[in-house]
């Protein structure tokens, strides 16, 4: 098979390959998400056989993480989100600092500089909420109340996490390695004008999107909606997602990732936002699927066999400094154990913003290559094991669960 392919090599190669590897997975009991990145895995550059075009691959990625991002943006809810603000925000935040103090404790004592600590201890902090919206919507948990707390929180570090990607780049001089001989206070005055100036055109991306975009978008769906033309529909909100994700990099530096953001989160106020949200969803699903193929291609499987204590450190942190800590957390906050549990369970991996963050701060120059392979290490194996982490909650709450008498008093039946 040649070394490069073309656009159209690549994207039948890889959806096919996708495809068996995600059915496997699905019949082993296992997230589809597994299946897609070894997928990556089987047309990278470090295993043998057909090698997808990187360039290509990269171009196809971005485009998903747009989309990606856009479905994240459809799914934000203020009001759920305010209705669990006490829990989710100060957990979330106490969370993902725990996860990102430990990273950083290790990958010093690894030899690693600051910048790159912080942005591992970040990346490994955060887990998918792709992975935990299809997980609670199989149990049919997505409503319950332990359902909307773990999704508030995850709301919360995907929040967090939006912000982190629009300020890496202004900060990369400072978390980067410095250049030999330059000027420390220089340097500072220069990442402050730059930051201050990044701050300032996400607020005008921001306001320009509620004062007119929203109006706008409306304005614009409800014409398509007039037509009676589904697919025109459809291609609408594409064009919206996609083309406010360009428009907001072309004219305010903004990143793909918070465009296609805002953009979902816009559509998701409009008077069209559950149509919208249905009929973008197999397009979404097909390019989010060649974008994790794509990370599964940045991946070199040697890392399992020449680093397996950082590997095993990896999955260590993720499960002590995200799951363990939040189920400490949300009992701190006095709510039930399967609550706990159940937020604990959800924490026990890592997924889409991981690898976005890491393929940015590479890009940056501020995590090195070891780094990210670690990361996508961690997330395909706490992955794979999220499931066994559900099933356990369910098992210690059916040992905990009174007895069927007690549990039908004082309970509202639906």
């Amino acid at each position: 098979m040649p070394h490069g392919t073309s656009l159209i090599g690549t994207i039948c190669v890889s959806l096919a390959l996708a495809f068996v590897a995600g059915f496997l997975a699905v019949r082993l009991r296992l997230p589809p998400l597994i299946g897609y990145l070894l997928a990556g895995i089987a047309v990278g550059p470090f295993t043998p056989g057909f090698v997808a075009d990187p360039h290509l691959a990269a171009e196809l990625a971005d485009i998903g993480v747009m989309l990606l991002m856009f479905g994240v943006g459809m799914h934000f809810s203020l009001s759920d989100l305010l209705a669990v603000r006490t829990i989710a925000l100060s957990g979330a935040v106490t969370q993902m600092a725990t996860a990102t103090a430990l990273a950083l404790a290790v990958t010093r004592l690894w030899g690693w500089s600051l910048g790159a600590g912080v942005v591992f201890g970040l990346a490994l902090s955060v887990a998918s909420t792709v992975v935990l919206l299809r997980v609670l919507e199989a149990q049919d948990a997505l409503d319950s109340a332990d359902g909307r707390i773990a999704v508030g929180w995850l709301i919360v570090q995907d929040l967090v996490m939006v912000l982190t990607l629009v300020l890496l780049p202004a900060l990369a001089g400072v978390l980067g390695e410095a250049a030999p001989g330059a000027d420390p206070d220089a340097a500072g005055d220069g990442v402050l004008w730059t930051l201050g100036l990044t701050l300032a055109k996400v607020a005008a991306f921001m306001g320009l999107m509620w004062l007119v975009g929203a109006r706008l978008l409306q304005w614009v769906l409800d014409a398509v909606v007039r037509t009676g033309s589904r697919e025109l529909f459809t291609v609408a909100v594409v064009a919206v997602a996609l083309g406010v994700a360009y428009g907001a990099a072309g004219l305010f530096d903004v990143s793909f990732a918070l465009g296609a953001f805002f953009a979902g989160m816009v559509i998701n106020e409009s008077d069209h936002s559950h149509r919208a949200a249905a009929e973008s969803q197999p397009i979404q699903d097909a390019f989010a699927v060649l974008f994790f193929v794509s990370v599964g291609m940045l991946m070199n499987p040697q890392i399992l066999v020449q680093h397996p204590l950082q590997v095993l450190t990896v999955l260590a942190i993720i499960y002590l400094g995200n799951s363990l800590s939040a189920c400490l957390i949300v009992k701190a906050f006095r709510y039930p154990r399967g609550t706990a549990f159940t937020v604990a369970a959800a924490l026990a991996q890592i997924g889409e913003f991981s690898f976005i963050l890491a393929e940015l701060s590479m890009t940056l120059g501020i995590l090195p290559a070891e780094g990210q392979d670690l990361i996508l290490a961690g997330a395909i194996l706490s992955i794979t094991l999220n499931p066994l982490a559900f099933r356990t909650v369910r098992v210690l709450q059916g040992v905990r669960r009174p007895p069927a008498a007690d549990r039908g008093q004082g309970t509202h039946k639906p």
